[in-house]
């Protein structure tokens, strides 16, 4: 490997260095401190090493992965989140005994993951990155092995992703039958060739089993009935880190590929994102209405997110031009993960754990406004942002999602966003409005019994969301340069 390759790659040697590190100290000497002190500073190590490999960008390194701007900066998006979900979940771990540096080199490993997606352009890379994302939840998500709704989580999560793998892999297989190759270009140059019309039947199974299985991980509707069981019962962190950073990472190598690969060019393949897309609003927004718990309204609220964002994916493929599209998408991924990690980084301080049960139901939320009007406020700007309010980010991205829309003439699928926007606030303003009743909030929590760093990184997450809602152009710009 040359001087080149090494610097673009930098990024993934230091995480892998530093999980490797963790691994020698948990070894060595337990102490979480200096575990959790390892993970932060690679993950923010690995972020800021994005730099250096940007002066090499755009860089082939092998035919598993491209050094280029659209994966340095979500592989940056990625390790900040990371190093985020790590600061939260030391206020986490303060109250859980047992030994939990394996917590965080977990997490670590995770991110490496979403990382390596970012980065894919083969098929093998993507596989890698999917699995290393995914076995490090499995385990993630059962970290509070007292009790029973983690472990149910977990085992849901596990046998469910199994088989959206086994699935994943014989779609790929039916394509490299059919195409020969499992590089992304090179799928393309073969389709364009004209050697896709030989067995365009086998090459459209394939490439629904494909969406099959990365539909699973995204919890698009039909896919999506694990969702709030594994959110309910995994720890607030890592249920936060779930919904944005794995989504995120899956639907951007989700992008890549579509896109590369050229399989925008089948109109029934394009027909079926559409069904996903409208039924993933539909569903997650009007399922969300009849939850009582707010870790399940959150997670039916992801799945309706992920379909907002399959739009992207429709309108790439109908436009002559897909950079607005690719635009939108960037930046509702941003505006996503930063949300999603606020709201459950909040959620996680109200609803402290108490013996096996977490107080996240929504009448635990009586009164919060009353007792704790500050972190009540806080929770507020993180659910206004996902409802899709002016001046949060979740607006400009709806806003920037609806433009790609029009553009492309997709006037069904910006028809159910408008509706299925119309739903979701009515759910988020009923959490807000609870908030404001009179009631006994079961155990609330400070934003005064978080660690420091915990109270820094949740306020950053909350002027992040208003900064973006109220002057996006500076991102816009950004992204516009690199896409």
């Amino acid at each position: 490997m040359n001087l080149a390759a090494m610097q673009g790659l930098l990024p993934l040697l230091v995480l892998g260095l530093g999980a490797a590190v963790l691994m020698l100290q948990i070894s060595i000497r337990r102490q979480l401190g200096w575990s959790y002190a390892i993970t932060v500073a690679t993950l923010l190590l690995g972020a800021a090493a994005m730099e250096p490999a940007m002066q090499v960008a755009p860089l082939q390194v092998t035919p598993l992965l491209r050094v280029d701007n659209l994966g340095l900066f979500f592989g940056s998006l990625f390790c900040l989140s990371g190093a985020v979900t790590a600061v939260i979940s030391r206020d986490y771990l303060r109250s859980r005994e047992g030994e939990n540096e394996e917590y965080f080199l977990l997490l670590l490993l995770s991110t490496l993951g979403a990382v390596i997606l970012a980065y894919s352009t083969h098929v093998a890379a993507l596989l890698l990155g999917l699995e290393l994302l995914s076995v490090a939840l499995y385990a993630l998500i059962a970290y509070p092995e007292r009790g029973t709704l983690p472990l149910e989580a977990a085992i849901k999560y596990l046998v469910l992703s199994g088989a959206a793998s086994a699935t994943l892999l014989f779609g790929f297989a039916l394509i490299y039958a059919a195409l020969g190759s499992l590089e992304y270009a090179e799928i393309a140059v073969q389709i364009s060739a004209g050697r896709a019309a030989t067995s365009p039947a086998l090459i459209l199974m394939g490439a629904a089993m494909v969406f099959a299985g990365l539909g699973f991980k995204l919890s698009v509707v039909p896919f999506h009935m694990w969702t709030p069981d594994v959110y309910e019962g995994a720890p607030a962190p890592i249920s936060g880190f779930l919904a944005g950073v794995s989504k995120g990472a899956v639907f951007i190598a989700v992008l890549r590929w579509f896109l590369e690969s050229g399989f925008f060019q089948y109109s029934s393949l394009l027909a079926g994102i559409t069904l996903l897309s409208i039924a993933s609003i539909l569903v997650g927004n009007l399922l969300a209405l009849l939850q009582t718990n707010v870790k399940r309204i959150l997670a039916y609220s992801s799945i309706a997110h992920l379909g907002y964002l399959l739009i992207v994916l429709v309108a790439a493929g109908v436009s002559p031009e897909p950079g607005l599209a690719v635009e939108a998408g960037g930046y509702y991924v941003v505006a996503y993960v930063i949300t999603t990690l606020a709201a459950f980084s909040l959620l996680g301080l109200i609803s402290r754990q108490s013996g096996d049960r977490e107080y996240d139901q929504l009448s635990d939320l009586a009164g919060l406004f009353w007792k704790q009007p500050g972190l009540a406020a806080l929770f507020t700007v993180a659910l206004l942002s996902l409802a899709g309010i002016p001046l949060t980010a979740g607006f400009i991205g709806k806003f920037y999602l609806i433009s790609a829309g029009v553009d492309a003439a997709l006037w069904g699928l910006l028809a159910a966003l408008v509706i299925g926007s119309a739903i979701g606030i009515f759910y988020y303003l009923r959490i807000i409005y609870t908030m404001t009743t009179v009631g006994e909030q079961a155990n609330p929590g400070t934003t005064a019994d978080m660690l420091v760093g915990s109270r820094l990184v949740v306020y950053l997450l909350i002027f992040a969301m208003l900064y973006l809602g109220i002057v996006p152009e500076p991102l816009m710009g950004y992204l516009r340069t690199i896409l």
